[in-house]
């Protein structure tokens, strides 16, 4: 998949079947729309395309107003978005900056400058809610006008249910909060996971026996946060068993190396002794957070810490337990 930062490249398609939206999380529905935008696009010979946004609109106007409480639990990073997006099969995806003069751009401008201008749109698939441009004045009525009088065409797609659960970025945001990790999966379609490159930290796991892959997590607000059984793919043949934690280290000096960032912690249960503990750094790595234990403790001591943490791990290590694990395999084959 091409990725273009942007309308201003010369490599961009000359034709495109697009959708739009925010895609946080490429969660089921947004699976089906995009598998839909790809047999229309090649039923007419033109590249999917995925017109997305960074900041995420809401966070720019959360920011803009002074109320960063409204900001919304970001689900994936930007890496991840364009990751799922790529694994749909989608040709390119544009990312445009999500800044002033985009929030006060008009429907109609929206629709010359960046639909037909920018992309050379043959046809827009949108949600049944869609709603774009200042003030959110336009709407699928107004898109599908300008279509017919601009030549490209329009359709929608009505919401995406499983057991009769909308499936909506709302939805995975709330089951993250509450730790519901097999309604998660069953809205994603797979285990909610998080990638990038392995960081330096403080290294204090490795000071109490507890060494750690640390991935950091691109935005202030995750969705999901506290203490998780985990898989770690990407370090070897097989995927790595492991505990995490997901947050900000309330037991950690915040003045660390890491800045109070939040950060993705990841304890493998059996890290392979040959690798030594450098094993990890600068590699990239996806983690799939599987069950959650807890929210995140403050601890009082490094002892403390420790007894938490060595807890953390045997909880794991019973998840892991032979029984559970076939129990696990077969329920998943069951929602499929």
């Amino acid at each position: 998949m091409k990725v273009f930062r942007g309308l201003h490249h010369a490599n961009l398609a000359p034709a495109c079947a697009l959708t739009i939206g925010n895609f946080d999380g490429v969660h089921r529905g947004h699976q089906a729309m995009l598998a839909l935008l790809r047999a229309e696009a090649a039923q007419r010979g033109l590249d999917s395309c995925v017109l997305t946004f960074e900041p995420h609109p809401r966070d720019y106007f959360a920011a803009a107003t002074g109320k960063p409480e409204r900001a919304p639990a970001r689900i994936a990073s930007l890496r991840d978005k364009l990751l799922d997006l790529a694994h749909c099969g989608i040709d390119q995806a544009v990312v445009m900056p999500f800044n002033a003069r985009l929030a006060s751009q008009t429907a109609q401008a929206f629709i010359g400058g960046v639909l037909i201008q920018g992309l050379r749109t043959r046809y827009v698939l949108v949600g049944d809610d869609f709603r774009f441009g200042a003030q959110r004045g336009g709407d699928y009525a107004m898109l599908d006008a300008a279509g017919q009088a601009q030549g490209f065409d329009v359709a929608r797609m009505n919401s995406y249910e499983v057991h009769g659960l909308r499936v909506s970025s709302s939805a995975v945001r709330e089951a993250l909060a509450s730790g519901r990790m097999a309604e998660v999966e069953r809205l994603l379609g797979h285990p909610y996971r998080i990638s990038g490159h392995v960081v330096h930290g403080r290294k204090l796991g490795r000071e109490l026996g507890f060494p750690t892959l640390n991935l950091r997590f691109a935005h202030w607000k995750p969705a999901a946060s506290g203490i998780f059984v985990v898989q770690v793919h990407g370090l070897g043949n097989k995927p790595l068993q492991g505990v995490s934690n997901l947050g900000v280290r309330p037991s950690v000096d915040p003045n660390d190396v890491n800045g109070g960032r939040v950060l993705l912690e990841t304890h493998c249960l059996n890290w392979p002794a040959q690798w030594g503990h450098d094993h990890g750094y600068g590699k990239l790595i996806r983690v799939e957070l599987l069950h959650k234990l807890h929210d995140e403790l403050r601890y009082e001591s490094l002892d403390a810490l420790e007894r938490g943490i060595s807890r953390d791990r045997d909880a794991a290590r019973a998840y892991f337990a032979p029984i559970h694990a076939q129990t696990h395999r077969q329920t998943t084959r069951d929602r499929i």
